[in-house]
């Protein structure tokens, strides 16, 4: 139980901790993670063991250690470890999942119009190659509640639909979505869920096992602060004889019976670095110690930091907050006043402040919605026309003046009106 709450006016993480750039004010922990330097250093003495004598590392060590790592990884995620295999990134684990399953014409992959980019990519593939289509339900933004997210998606459930990718955490609107509830809801329709987890372990509490999810596809580069390549795909028991991995090697026709073909296959794809992977187990525990109350403490000292953050960047800017509390884990997104305009415009605005954030040193993403690529799909009409959203994340080396500075220099733009055309945006990962 947490006693006390640390104050949102200091970092509980002192900076000096982060390799991060001192002389940039980093709001964008949730694009690509960051790593403490301790847990760095501990993934350096990984390598050193590793090229020190790699054969015995790679041919006789390291099962034990994956084993050793999946569990681990497994107690903080409530999953059994034998149903998670290791990954480079939850995009690979969305990938891998929707490779490997095969559908019928005319089947329904369903997702929503809050999809990652990457992720909607993968859904559409896998539905092209089997003459399956893909269904959008339309989530509200602002939204209310988490009626509105669970009632948008169940209203998009046709007796074809085979399975749903629904994101734990939204990337561009940062919107916890309610799995909880979706998922029974879903299977009791007959259909499957993948769930992009690419922004939950570390952000919120995960318990896979009672989740009862088909698929989850999680990073721990993000909000589990690991080394960049540690991520994992669950899969449920029921549902491992059906994927296979992306790298087919030794285990597709290994004859051991001491371990499950999707383990064979799995935890050996070909030689690489696994100490990413290994690093993770000291990550958690690392982590655990910056505050008293361990990771609970982490998570709710971020989710506070992000709701103070976003009450107080939209009362600065006098637009409205666009989710309610309980939607909101330790990143938000604030919608810029002015819009919508055109994308050519949208696209203007974007640039003139992303150069301004740039040159005072503050990294924070600024996206459009809805979002572009729907446009360049056909899923929205050429003449749509889009909101600014500036995302800030908040991390144990946050603090509440940093986002008041923020706050400062995007209120300067508040007021712009000065509208010329620009060229369309190129996609970028935003994470």
């Amino acid at each position: 139980m947490i006693e006390k709450e640390p104050p949102l006016s200091r970092a509980p993480s002192p900076a000096a901790d982060w390799a991060l750039d001192a002389t940039v004010t980093y709001l964008n922990h949730g694009s690509f993670g960051a790593c403490p330097r301790a847990i760095l250093d501990v993934q350096k003495g990984w390598r050193d063991k590793l090229e020190a004598q790699p054969t015995r590392f790679l041919g006789r060590d390291l099962e034990d250690l994956l084993d050793w790592c999946r569990s681990e990884i497994g107690a903080f995620v409530g999953a059994d470890p034998d149903d998670l295999a290791l990954l480079p990134n939850a995009t690979a684990g969305v990938n891998t999942v929707l490779r490997s399953l095969r559908f019928e014409k005319g089947d329904e992959l369903l997702a929503t119009d809050h999809a990652y980019n990457a992720a909607l990519n993968a859904v559409r593939y896998g539905a092209a190659k089997d003459g399956a289509r893909v269904v959008l339900a339309r989530i509200p933004f602002p939204i209310s509640s988490p009626d509105e997210a669970f009632d948008a998606v169940m209203a998009a459930v046709t007796p074809r639909t085979k399975l749903a990718l629904l994101d734990h955490v939204t990337s561009v609107t940062a919107l916890v979505m309610p799995l909880e509830r979706l998922v029974p809801a879903l299977a009791e329709r007959g259909v499957d869920v993948l769930v992009d987890g690419a922004h939950g372990p570390g952000m919120v509490p995960v318990r896979l096992g009672a989740l009862g999810a088909a698929y989850y596809a999680g990073n721990g580069h993000k909000w589990m602060c690991a080394p960049k390549g540690a991520a994992f795909l669950h899969v449920r028991r029921d549902r491992q004889a059906l994927i296979k991995p992306l790298s087919i090697s030794h285990g597709a026709n290994d004859t051991r019976m001491d371990r499950s073909r999707f383990r064979l296959e799995f935890d050996w794809q070909g030689t690489f670095d696994p100490s990413a992977w290994l690093t993770w187990p000291a990550a958690i525990d690392g982590m655990a110690e910056i505050l008293p109350g361990g990771w609970a403490s982490i998570m709710s000292f971020n989710h506070h930091l992000a709701v103070a953050a976003d009450e107080m960047l939209a009362e600065a800017l006098h637009t409205a907050v666009q989710a309610p509390t309980e939607m909101i884990g330790s990143m938000a997104s604030i919608r810029l006043p002015g819009g919508p305009w055109s994308r050519s415009e949208a696209t203007r605005r974007m640039d003139m402040i992303e150069a301004a954030l740039r040159g005072r040193r503050f990294e924070a993403p600024l996206m459009m919605w809805p979002c572009p690529w729907l446009v360049d799909s056909g899923d929205l009409p050429p003449e749509t026309e889009f909101d600014l959203l500036i995302r800030v994340s908040a991390q144990v080396y946050n603090y509440l003046g940093q986002y008041e500075q923020l706050a400062s220099i995007l209120a300067g733009f508040a007021g712009a009106n000065r509208p010329q055309a620009g060229p369309a945006p190129a996609t970028t990962a935003t994470g």
